[in-house]
């Protein structure tokens, strides 16, 4: 018999059990599917209470990414997805403590609608003829790999970067773009330099070769989707097709040790047992899988903790709409980093998915936590939410005290693609030559969203399988 272990239970190690079971030449005749926890989805969590849906972790997925579509249509709710409000699309950034609408025209975050550019306060007079010099300058021949800040900052100027690049990449990573590396996060706006001599002339060639593909055929949906009653919906359909293919799963189980044996892998847990398999693929963070790999292979344990994550949190306010001075009018907005707030950004759930809702009620959701700033945070719920009511206090003018809230603290949560990450998982997976049947998965190699991890989850069952 052929026997596939998984460890770990968010969206990476249930789309490997899937994939293993539906993908293979030859399915393995067990899957086995550990979660230390006692619920499945990891960072994918919703709760549902008097007519609101309250995401704790990520609220949609990219639908421009092809595996979390194609992943839904396989479980059968793809008519389930909703897009974002096409009506009330409005983003704003705090610009000095007041909000600024995002300037219209932007092309994978680079402005290409010039009269927008030119009536924005965001930026400053002398920052804008900055960010007109990106047309003369040559391209870099050889700059080696950059931070995602040195490279914006070289081309459209560190002004440009503070208030409009920064709040916009950070609301993805929660990282520090000076820190961050730009092949690894945003590989395209190199390309864009490189082959049209700069970012805003290979953004306004994009744009016109969108133009020409034609106008989206009706019922097309927007960048991002979610199901009707949250990102839950995936995780279970996801769990309820496993069972009916058979797969073993299995929650509160933490695996403590793994060896190497005849049969290739055993791995004990804390119910004692020790569980054996042919195939084995971590779908945890990578500082997890380090110390499960370290009293084996010190090498490839300390590759996958150089990897840094950032800790960040949720908190999701319910009110009435009456109680909100400002109306909620767009999307929400992001704050950058020279902003000094502990927030990072706010969404305004509600207007961007109305139905997440009850009439006349309004759904906030505060983000806290980048890296770097870590240190300077209460992590406790009374604190972050006592942070949260103060940004909308601030901001927004809101003084009610909300009708309910939730909380959600996510330790070491966001892997950091810093500079120098594309090399380090390249010897990671130089690495993974030494153990034949191991592989990872995660949103800590390759890509952080829900489409990557999906995607993840397949390559890693192709490793363990096929050798690739």
């Amino acid at each position: 018999m052929t026997r596939l272990l998984i460890i770990g239970g968010g969206v990476s190690g249930l789309s490997a059990a899937y994939f293993a079971l539906t993908r293979s030449p030859t399915p393995p005749d067990e899957v086995i599917l550990l979660e230390k926890g006692h619920r499945w989805g990891g960072k994918i969590t919703t709760e549902r209470v008097d007519g609101f849906v309250i995401e704790g972790g990520p609220d949609t997925f990219l639908a421009l990414k092809p595996w979390g579509m194609a992943l839904a249509r396989e479980l059968g709710i793809a008519h389930r997805l909703q897009g974002s409000n096409p009506k009330q699309k409005a983003t704003y950034i705090l610009h000095r403590g007041r909000l600024h609408p995002l300037p219209g025209g932007l092309t994978m975050m680079i402005p290409t609608d010039f009269g927008g550019m030119l009536r924005t306060g965001l930026i400053s007079w002398p920052g804008k003829l900055r960010m007109g010099l990106d047309f003369l300058l040559p391209p870099a021949k050889s700059p080696g790999e950059e931070s995602l800040g040195r490279f914006v900052s070289r081309r459209l100027g560190r002004e440009a970067y503070e208030a409009l690049i920064e709040p916009l990449m950070s609301g993805i990573y929660a990282g520090d773009g000076d820190w961050l590396s730009l092949q690894a996060t945003f590989p395209y706006l190199r390309e864009l330099e490189v082959k049209h001599g700069g970012l805003i002339k290979g953004a306004l060639a994009a744009k016109r070769a969108r133009g020409k593909q034609g106008k989206a055929t009706p019922g097309s949906r927007s960048m991002f989707v979610t199901p009707q009653t949250g990102l839950a919906e995936l995780v279970e359909a996801l769990v309820a097709r496993l069972r009916e293919l058979g797969a073993d799963l299995r929650l509160g189980v933490e695996v403590v040790g793994l060896e190497k044996t005849s049969k290739q892998y055993s791995v004990i847990s804390n119910q004692g047992a020790a569980l054996e398999a042919d195939r084995l693929i971590l779908a945890t963070p990578a500082y997890a899988s380090a110390r499960l790999l370290r009293p084996h292979d010190p090498e490839l344990a300390s590759l996958l903790d150089a990897i840094p994550y950032a800790s960040t949190a949720t908190i999701s306010l319910a009110y009435r709409l009456a109680d909100i001075p400002r109306p909620l009018d767009g999307y929400g907005y992001v704050i950058p980093r020279r902003e000094g707030r502990e927030a990072l950004a706010c969404t305004w759930t509600s207007t961007k998915f109305p139905h997440r809702a009850p009439e006349g009620m309004a759904l906030l959701r505060v983000f806290v936590g980048r890296a770097g700033q870590e240190k300077a945070i209460a992590w406790t719920e009374e604190g972050l939410l006592a942070i949260a009511r103060e940004e909308l206090r601030l901001t927004l003018g809101v003084t009610a005290a909300p009708l309910l809230h939730r909380v959600f603290i996510w330790p070491r949560a966001m892997p950091q693609y810093n500079v120098g990450h594309p090399a380090r998982v390249g010897r990671i997976l130089a690495g993974l030559d030494r153990w034949p049947g191991l592989a990872l998965a995660g949103a800590a190699y390759h890509g952080i969203g829900i489409p990557d991890c999906i995607h993840s989850g397949e390559m890693a069952v192709g490793r363990v399988f096929r050798g690739r």
